[in-house]
């Protein structure tokens, strides 16, 4: 029982630096690439340099379609080389977050973290069940995380209360008072 308690708590500064660098995954900035790295499990090949589908349309609110648009938006949400521009379209009442996003941009931190989205679960036509996990230079460090996906302004974006999660994970001393509710 000793060893067990003794590696759950050498465990919790590793998954701290987890959710840090998830958080600042989702918060830095490079300008090296206009488009997200595409994930083998997303068919992501949308510019990550638009806050809105090519077309000027909507993205599809229903079926595969609307599956597709949640997993390349969630990949590229967390992707190190998606601009923060990008990442606070992507992000539900983005502009809220904007300066921690802002803030955090930049860090070498950030470049370990991604996300692999494992499954999404359309709940109507403006919100989604999204299972998801973060990786740590490619291994699953935080499997199975529950998100939400929301369908604003016709784009298919991360949950704020999803990133609020992170955030909370992280410890930050002032989370910004949407993350309250």
């Amino acid at each position: 029982m000793r060893n067990l308690q003794f590696r759950e708590l050498s465990l919790a500064p590793v998954a701290l630096i987890i959710a840090a660098g998830v958080t600042l995954t989702a918060c830095s900035s490079s300008s090296s690439s206009s488009s997200p790295s595409p994930s083998p499990s997303s068919a992501s090949s949308q510019p990550a340099s638009s806050s809105a589908p090519a077309t000027g349309a909507s993205e599809p609110t229903s079926g595969a379609g609307a599956t597709a648009a949640i997993e390349a938006n969630w990949v590229a949400f967390f992707n190190a080389k998606t601009p923060v521009a990008r990442r606070i379209a992507l992000l539900q009442n983005g502009s809220v977050f904007a300066p921690i996003i802002q803030a955090q941009a930049g860090s070498t931190l950030a470049q370990l973290a991604s996300a692999k989205v494992n499954k999404v679960t359309l709940t109507g036509t403006d919100q989604a069940g999204v299972v998801y996990s973060i990786l740590a230079s490619g291994t699953v460090a935080l499997p199975n995380q529950n998100g939400v996906a929301v369908y604003q302004d016709g784009i298919w974006k991360v949950g704020d209360t999803s990133f609020c999660s992170l955030l909370k994970l992280e410890q930050l001393p002032h989370l910004p008072a949407a993350c309250s509710g």
